[in-house]
């Protein structure tokens, strides 16, 4: 058979979950991976010497596994998980009911009955029962499993504490729990060593991606997307950064160097995305090879890889070898992943066992060496994710890679080698001209570009990089309130983070999760933190979700004209019996990695005004020194009130129309805080010409960043005319 040249090619990488207003990690999924994925991945390979893999070490990925390998990180599940059972309050138990079964119940859960258990006590419908009806040792069975059924399966066999509470596993004690959370952050310090320590002793090759995980691509020019797709929608003003994308790889080299002891020669550019502009870049910096899909080289060559019954694709020597590429003039090496093979193992496999699919695997591969006629040895790339498909498999797969692993070592036709490796022992490079631009998605870059929502995103990413840009100019001329240097620093570092691909692979139809509102949330926060590190106000856009999820809620039209007498309080049951009501479904304090401080809200008319109440959770709202409410009412033009508190109590209101503020804002509007936020505002402060409605929003900023919003996608729409107890149309 025709040699094989394996690579395999393990892509490491998780978004920056850190919050950057508050340090602490909201989302926990980091941690996670590091206790089952990412140490064990390098501990499996130890065993099968004669196999070199390649690593894509995402740096922000490292940034994260540095901070909790250092202890000293905050992450609301931790904290929840780690907290004592008797001290539990009741949105802990919310919490904990609701991050406990994020996990894949048959092949994590099921391995502790009383794990199972505990989900069908609390699963949906009965989650308010079991709020009152577990013990503390209910809960405390819940914080164990839900932490111990991430541990790595080494550590689970044959780590004494490990195992002891795995062969146990119910009836755990405090010191089981504090003894669990010591062991997560001895296994959380390993990660890190463990892949510097491979990748020094040559077995595995350690690649990068830049910083953020940008669609770099994009960031050169967002027009781009029309040549992949001359459907793709584009934001009003195009994305043009190529600064951005060079920074993004510069930070990756410097962070490679430091973390593992030598520059990158690799690169897996986020998502497979490449394009002339940014591998130009990519070969100026000093990388040697990249990673992609075979879909971007089907586009390339203008073919197809098109499959057989047995799997074998047409044209299969030209997918099968590397190529060059001189962007800029600078020679550059790809590599093009399988794209069936590699897919395989990411959704197929899972669904076998073990063995067998391993089996199935190495015999593909010698089919595929069996009967691709080539001149030189076949060169096959299978690139995929490092962590997300093991959750899937028995054992978390490691019963399948350990005998996939031995099998490729055993036989004498296939090596699996490094990128570096098989692209020196392939012989002569073919030479393409060019390279078509895409992404391993469809070869094209719809998923990160394609919809309003990514659009809504790439729009707001232009506005905060326009205003670094002024802020940078001003401090260049050294001009009156300009910002710091260190400002500029700190919002650089916002914008580039903002640029990363994570949030808008979520924006969209394509794909949703659980944690949709926190990725949403995480993208404005960073946007935010721009205009705050530049001093500068952020625009009222990002108060509101990008990703537009109607919340379940009590919706109710107005049903009479108001008399409200406006003093924060609600002087009589009479007062806003009539007004329309939106009340969401929502609890006070912290639930799924965020806090909601708004209640509901309601709304009305007189003959002469237009009022609007505000009812937030107070527990909630104490904790917060200065919150600012902005309540928006939109028709031919956007009126903006702006309600400042200070220690509880109203300190001042302003009042902007179209982002203009006036000067004497108490003669069209009135405001006032005490129990309840009211506002009122007079008719004729708007143009109501042509208008057959209104729309109604209210967000709470505070420090500068906006912390919650009703609704939740950001405008409630008010029918205007007497039948709805409105003004006239």
């Amino acid at each position: 058979m025709k040699p094989i040249h394996l690579v395999l090619l393990w892509h490491m990488h998780q978004p920056q979950y850190r919050d950057p207003e508050s340090g602490a990690y909201l989302l926990p999924w980091t941690r996670l991976h590091a206790l089952k994925d990412y140490w064990g991945m390098v501990e499996l390979l130890r065993e099968f010497p004669g196999v070199h893999v390649t690593f894509n070490m995402v740096p922000s990925l490292c940034m994260q596994l540095e901070e909790y390998a250092a202890g000293g990180f905050r992450e609301l599940w931790f904290d929840l998980a780690c907290r004592p059972a008797e001290s539990l309050s009741g949105e802990d138990k919310r919490e904990i009911l609701e991050r406990a079964f994020q996990l894949n119940h048959e092949r994590l859960m099921s391995r502790w009955p009383r794990f199972v258990e505990l989900y069908e006590w609390s699963r949906t419908g009965r989650s308010e029962q079991a709020l009152v009806t577990f013990s503390p040792r209910d809960w405390r069975d819940l914080q164990v499993l839900s932490q111990l059924a991430w541990m790595d399966e080494y550590w689970l066999a044959k780590d004494p504490v490990i195992s002891r509470l795995a062969d146990k596993g119910k009836e755990f004690t405090e010191k089981d729990k504090q003894e669990l959370q010591g062991k997560q952050l001895e296994l959380l310090r390993l990660v890190l060593p463990a892949y510097r320590a491979v990748g020094l002793s040559g077995q595995a090759e350690l690649t990068t991606t830049p910083f953020y995980h940008p669609i770099l691509p994009l960031l050169c020019d967002s027009d781009i997307a029309r040549v992949a797709n001359p459907a793709t929608p584009l934001p009003r003003r195009a994305y043009r950064r190529a600064a951005d994308a060079r920074e993004q790889l510069r930070r990756a080299i410097v962070s490679h160097e430091r973390h593992f002891g030598s520059k990158p020669a690799g690169l897996w550019p986020s998502e497979g995305s490449v394009s002339e502009q940014s591998l130009a870049i990519a070969a100026e910096e000093g990388f040697r090879w990249f990673g992609t899909d075979e879909g971007v080289l089907g586009r390339t060559l203008n073919t197809g890889f098109f499959r057989d019954s047995a799997g074998v694709p047409t044209h299969a020597d030209q997918l099968y070898q590397p190529w060059r590429f001189t962007p800029g003039g600078r020679p550059i090496v790809g590599l093009f992943r399988d794209h069936h093979l590699s897919d395989l193992i990411g959704f197929v496999y899972s669904n076998m066992n073990g063995k067998d699919a391993a089996a199935e695997l190495h015999g593909r591969l010698r089919h595929l060496g069996d009967t691709v006629k080539s001149e030189r040895p076949l060169t096959v790339s299978l690139f995929l994710d490092g962590e997300n498909a093991w959750e899937y498999f028995p054992g978390n797969g490691r019963e399948f890679l350990r005998e996939f692993y031995g099998r490729i070592e055993g036989d004498g036709d296939i090596r699996a080698m490094t990128g570096s490796e098989a692209i020196a022992a392939g012989g002569e490079i073919s030479i393409s001209p060019v390279i078509f631009p895409g992404s391993w998605i469809n070869a094209n870059f719809d998923v990160w570009i394609g919809h309003a929502e990514d659009v809504n995103a790439w729009e707001l990413l232009g506005e905060a990089r326009e205003a670094y840009e002024r802020a940078v100019e001003a401090r260049q001329r050294e001009m009156p309130g300009a910002p710091t240097e260190t400002g500029i620093t700190q919002a650089y570092e916002s914008l580039l983070a903002a640029e990363g691909s994570d949030w808008c692979w979520w924006f969209g139809p394509e794909h949703s999760t659980t944690n949709d509102a926190e990725f949403d949330a995480l993208f404005r926060k960073h946007l935010t933190a721009v205009y705050l590190a530049l001093g500068r106000t952020a625009p009222e856009e990002l108060a509101k979700p990008i990703k537009r999820q109607a919340e379940h809620a009590v919706q109710l039209a107005p049903a009479g004209l108001l008399r409200v007498s406006v003093d924060g309080r609600e002087t009589s049951y009479f007062e806003w019996l009539g007004a329309g009501l939106f009340s969401p479904e929502r609890r006070g304090g912290a639930m799924h990695g965020r806090t909601y401080y708004l209640h509901e809200l309601h709304f009305g008319f007189s003959e002469e005004e237009i009022f609007v109440r505000v009812d937030a959770f107070r527990s909630a709202l104490e904790q917060l020194d200065d919150p600012e409410f902005r309540i928006t009412i939109c028709g031919a033009e956007e009126v903006t009130l702006v309600v400042r508190l200070l220690r509880g109590r109203l300190q001042e209101f302003a009042v902007e129309k179209d982002r203009v503020c006036l000067l004497n804002p108490r003669m069209v509007a009135t405001a006032a805080f005490d129990r309840i936020l009211e506002v009122s505002v007079r008719k004729e402060f708007f143009n109501l010409a042509g208008q057959s409605r209104l729309t109604l929003g209210v967000a709470l900023w505070h420090g500068g960043l906006p912390v919650d919003v009703l609704p939740a996608e950001g405008s409630l729409e008010i029918s205007l005319g007497e039948d709805n107890s409105a003004w006239p149309a």
